[in-house]
């Protein structure tokens, strides 16, 4: 950012406040609108000092990386009501060490963030020492191949778009050097 301050230092910021306070309201009559925008150009302002510089990120990867976490939310409350609800009374519970090769605290929170998110799993913990996010999963009969899929449907594209590498295959199957 130039010496001279922006008033939109955070435009994703902005819109998704604005959005959010419409969305809240129910409305779309000129004072919601107003406060919406307000609120989206205040905010952000206030909490300049709290908030990371905002950086370009790369928005195909991160479109992609929506679907796959609304497809999978949607596959996985079918499985845990089925599961649940089901004859099949009988789940296993694991705990899945996931290693990370993300770097970028963002992304490992937003990747906590989706695990959690997914019906029948849940982030319990980041390790940083260790360098992985421990998962609790309602039902996992193969913790390794649990902790690839996570690798390859969440943090690969992560990777993609918050750190603008593309993840090499050692990094998608967590293998550590």
């Amino acid at each position: 950012m130039s010496k001279k301050q922006r008033w939109l230092t955070h435009p994703w910021l902005s819109v998704l406040l604005a959005v959010t306070w419409l969305l809240l309201q129910h409305s779309l009559s000129m004072f919601h609108l107003l406060s919406g925008v307000l609120i989206g150009l205040i905010v952000p302002r206030l909490l300049k000092d709290f908030l990371p510089d905002p950086r370009r990120l790369n928005m195909r990867p991160a479109v992609r990386l929506g679907g796959v976490v609304l497809w999978d939310i949607v596959v996985s409350n079918i499985v845990v009501a089925r599961l649940v609800l089901g004859p099949m009374s009988h789940p296993q519970p694991a705990w899945v060490p996931v290693p990370l090769t993300l770097t970028n605290p963002t992304a490992i929170a937003l990747l906590a963030t989706i695990i959690t998110t997914t019906p029948g799993t849940v982030s319990c913990t980041i390790d940083e020492e260790r360098n992985e996010i421990l998962v609790h999963a309602l039902n996992c009969d193969d913790p390794a191949q649990m902790a690839a899929d996570i690798k390859a449907r969440y943090e690969a594209p992560l990777l993609a778009i918050f750190e603008a590498v593309e993840p090499t295959a050692a990094a998608i199957q967590g293998d550590r050097a």
